[in-house]
């Protein structure tokens, strides 16, 4: 029994990694613990030197405020329909996508991938400009259209779904055939449910990613506040932060802003770990 209990004792080196682990995450956490602190500070607290790490009396007014100085609710249903069109198409596309690049063979499908993940490798800033003037000739600048249509499509999930799909049994998909199922059947009853921790995977990836982009939506709406996403109506709280007096409005803005993304990687979180698992 002695032994058997000295056998399941952590070595030191499972202790190390555990604390290492743990640092880590506490440097992670702190910026998101001190904004939601500093959201509940008065701005007397706010402005103190040093800094006041918890605020003497709560107060969620900051959260009332923000509701005056910018139209919150549309910038969140905003923020909500770019993000989520954007990652449903992305799911979609790569789906189908990386069902033919795993289990087609056609001429030119080896040197079509290679170019394809090469676009990866872009700073996103290179193609501003291109993508701007195509969208702005096809007339969808200035509007929410302009912003989620180039993004229907993602690299990356079209070469995630690939790596995935390319595991699933061959077997399975002729047995799918044989039973008079189409190719879109086949992807989306056969192939979807084969690859969940991926497309789960993908899915936070861009929800979260789109929910936050900023260049491309500033660039798109050309001024045209009314379809402003979150993040692009924050910039006006940091303008109404005057002196550090509304840093409160701020910060509560910021939280309200992060609260999505949190959530969604709440539930999704197991596909998640599942996904980088299996890769």
């Amino acid at each position: 029994m002695s032994v058997i209990f000295r056998s399941a004792r952590p070595s030191t080196t499972d202790v190390l990694i555990l604390l290492a682990i743990i640092a880590i995450a506490v440097v992670a956490a702190f910026p998101l613990v001190w904004m939601v602190l500093s959201s509940l500070k008065t701005p007397a607290e706010s402005m103190q030197t040093p800094p006041v790490w918890f605020p003497a009396t709560p107060n969620l007014s900051a959260y009332r405020d923000v509701a005056g100085v910018i139209d919150a609710r549309r910038s969140f249903f905003n923020s909500f329909l770019i993000a989520t069109t954007t990652t449903a198409g992305i799911l979609v596309t790569s789906l189908m996508a990386g069902y033919a690049f795993a289990k087609y063979r056609f001429r030119g499908r080896d040197t079509l991938f290679a170019i394809m993940i090469a676009t990866m490798f872009l700073p996103p800033i290179v193609t501003l400009i291109p993508l701007y003037r195509l969208v702005t000739y096809i007339g969808f600048n200035a509007s929410l259209v302009g912003v989620i249509v180039p993004h229907l499509a993602n690299a990356f999930g079209i070469f995630l779904m690939r790596q995935f799909i390319a595991g699933v049994p061959d077997d399975l998909i002729d047995a799918a055939r044989v039973d008079g199922a189409s190719e879109l059947r086949i992807v989306f009853s056969v192939i979807a449910p084969a690859v969940v921790p991926a497309i789960a995977a993908l899915a936070l990836f861009a929800f979260v990613y789109h929910w936050n982009t900023y260049l491309w939506p500033l660039t798109v709406l050309q001024g045209n506040t009314d379809d402003y996403p979150i993040v692009l109506s924050l910039g006006r709280l940091l303008s109404y932060n005057r002196g550090a007096v509304n840093t409160g409005l701020v910060m509560a803005g910021a939280t309200l802003a992060v609260l999505p993304p949190v959530v969604l990687f709440v539930f999704l979180q197991r596909f998640f770990v599942d996904s980088i698992v299996s890769a």
